[in-house]
């Protein structure tokens, strides 16, 4: 089996290559991200492996199935970069990784809100400039406060069972509420507006879909208790971004934390030092000492990069031995 990765970096290569030595294909890795244009990178493979800022749009997909591709393997969870529609149109089966290491991205988020409370990312940079002053770096105990969690999937419960550990009050919001793990775990579901009055801090961890896109937006920000902290580990455009900047202006948003951003393809995952940030949005959220943006880090750890290869793998196996495919993505399905 040959396979085109798209998108890939050094540390795609050493972990896949490892994992590869149980299976043996034909891997090719080009550093460019997939689109109609750059699909002629495949010609000749029967599958191409891509990441979340590789575009999998109509033309790319038919391009894809010009150059003979019949598997289209997603080395990530979400999949609305992915056109669904053109994929069964095409012939083309597409395959995911539904879940790698919920506790690594639980983590992270656990990590930007202790930064963001305790101002950690400022007392680094004060330090390194012999200023060993506090003023400013005021936080707050997580013992007794309220979190809101926006989901309650795989990584919303780990990260729930975390901020517990602090003594934290969790709430939670989901469309379809799981009754017996509230009551198993001591969670309350609640609404969304209830959500967004009570919560001291709030964490995102919801798919990008039509009902969720810019969820939070002028109208719910204007909802939310004074001061809170905004957490997005999910997919950027769950935040419609002027509203957020608004919010940190008014000090209605007391600090935010962003592994994701709406128009991250064009500066993510790779070295922009040397470049003016041309994205205006982009730039001014930089600028706010409240703000911690990463690079859709959360899952980057050791053990997320085997478990993403392994399945990965797998599922490229189970397509060419003609097994059932347990992460087949359906073309109705969402995100």
């Amino acid at each position: 089996m040959k396979i085109a990765f798209f998108g890939t970096k050094p540390y795609d290569r050493e972990s896949f290559d490892a994992v590869n030595q149980e299976y043996e294909f034909d891997i090719h890795y080009h550093k460019s991200h997939l689109n109609a244009d750059s699909a002629i990178l495949a010609r000749g493979d029967e599958a191409a492996c891509i990441f979340v800022n590789d575009t999998a749009d109509a033309g790319a997909i038919r391009a894809l199935a010009d150059q003979g591709v019949r598997l289209l393997a997603l080395r990530c969870a979400g999949f609305n970069n992915v056109d669904l529609q053109a994929a069964a149109e095409n012939g083309l089966t597409v395959v995911r990784v539904p879940a790698y290491s919920p506790h690594a991205v639980a983590e992270h988020a656990v990590a930007l809100m202790l930064s963001l409370n305790r101002k950690i990312h400022r007392a680094y940079w004060r330090t390194r400039d012999g200023n060993f002053s506090l003023h400013g770096l005021l936080g707050f105990d997580l013992y007794g406060r309220t979190a809101g969690i926006v989901g309650t999937g795989r990584i919303a419960r780990v990260l729930i069972r975390i901020l517990q550990g602090f003594g934290m009050n969790v709430i939670a919001y989901d469309p379809y509420p799981d009754a017996e793990y509230a009551l198993n775990n001591h969670v309350l579901y609640t609404s969304l507006d209830d959500l967004y009055r009570r919560s001291d801090i709030i964490s995102l961890h919801c798919p990008l879909t039509e009902s969720t896109r810019y969820m939070i937006n002028e109208r719910s920000i204007a909802r939310m208790k004074d001061g809170v902290i905004l957490i997005n580990t999910g997919r950027g455009r769950l935040i419609h971004t002027p509203a957020l900047i608004e919010g940190l202006k008014e000090k209605k948003i007391g600090a935010a934390g962003l592994d994701v951003y709406e128009e991250e393809a064009e500066y993510f995952y790779e070295d922009q030092s040397d470049k003016i940030i041309d994205d205006d949005v982009l730039a001014r959220l930089l600028s706010f000492n409240n703000v911690i943006v990463t690079s859709h880090q959360g899952f980057f750890t050791a053990e997320a990069l085997h478990n993403i290869a392994r399945t990965t793998l797998r599922n490229v196996a189970d397509f060419a031995a003609g097994k059932p495919l347990e992460n087949e993505v359906k073309r109705n399905e969402k995100p």
